[in-house]
């Protein structure tokens, strides 16, 4: 295993340590809006805080870009090509509700690449991981996109808008078109673990607009050492940067984002 992603490994456990304990008593959690249905809570920053610890004091020289503390550059100038990107509670309003499905997400990109993955899942001690060529696992079990080849055998993720609500009418329609045309849609809430689900065959597709690069980094990496295709909405690997994501099996992918596509044209704006 890659001495950087046994690192992500430890510092995933160590917030996962600071999650299990708030996760025994929610109720007494302060939680702020930081926009409208858009949650932080003391479980988030210290989460965060517990990772961004274990990765500075193996890898001083590398840049961070968490979902809380924003971006931060190195501990010192001598090295800016590596980048941590993290989610240190992928899920936020999952957990402040008790509902189990909630994930840390922590990523390792070169020069814009993502190279190391992990998702984690301190509820059912689920651990999600891949290194670029050197395929996915769980648990340290190999693990591949499921082999569906239609698209109306195709379990479907994706996530609704929560926070910028100019694109659900074109959400509605592409919902329902594939509410029709596949075995079913399901929307648990955490995107990173949406995208590792498709990389272990749960599910065989998924879709989302306007995400972050902490929701999908680690993901992205998952399925397609998985044997999975992910791109944005023109078939391109600008996710990262469009926050707009389409991931799948080979089979499934091609009409997953031909339906996607069809309703989004010139129109959307994520």
């Amino acid at each position: 295993m890659h001495p950087t992603l046994n690192i992500a490994i430890k510092a995933a456990r160590r917030a996962a340590t600071v999650i299990n304990r708030a996760a025994l008593d929610v109720d007494l959690l302060r939680v702020e809006a930081k926009q409208p249905n858009d949650f932080v809570t003391e479980v988030d920053r210290a989460a965060e805080e517990a990772i961004i610890q274990v990765l500075r004091e193996a890898y001083p020289s590398h840049s961070i870009l968490a979902e809380e503390s924003g971006e931060t550059g190195p501990a010192t100038d001598t090295d800016t090509e590596y980048q941590w990107i993290i989610d240190p509670l992928d899920g936020t309003t999952n957990f402040i509700h008790g509902f189990p499905q909630y994930a840390i997400s922590i990523a390792l990109a070169r020069k814009g690449v993502v190279k190391q993955a992990v998702v984690f899942d301190p509820n059912r001690n689920e651990l999600f991981t891949a290194s670029k060529g050197g395929g996915a696992f769980l648990n340290d079990r190999r693990i591949r996109v499921s082999k569906r080849l239609r698209l109306a055998d195709a379990l479907i993720g994706t996530g609704f808008p929560y926070r910028q609500f100019s694109n659900v009418d074109t959400y509605l329609a592409i919902f329902k078109e594939l509410t029709q045309k596949t075995a079913g849609l399901r929307r648990p809430g955490a995107a990173s673990l949406d995208l590792a689900y498709v990389a272990a065959g749960r599910l065989d597709g998924f879709w989302e607009f306007g995400l972050s690069p902490w929701d999908m980094a680690a993901g992205s990496l998952l399925i397609s050492e998985a044997g999975g295709l992910v791109s944005d909405l023109s078939g391109e690997s600008d996710y990262l940067t469009t926050g707009n994501i389409i991931a799948g099996t080979p089979k499934v992918f091609p009409p997953l984002m031909q339906v996607v596509q069809g309703h989004c044209g010139d129109k959307l704006r994520a």
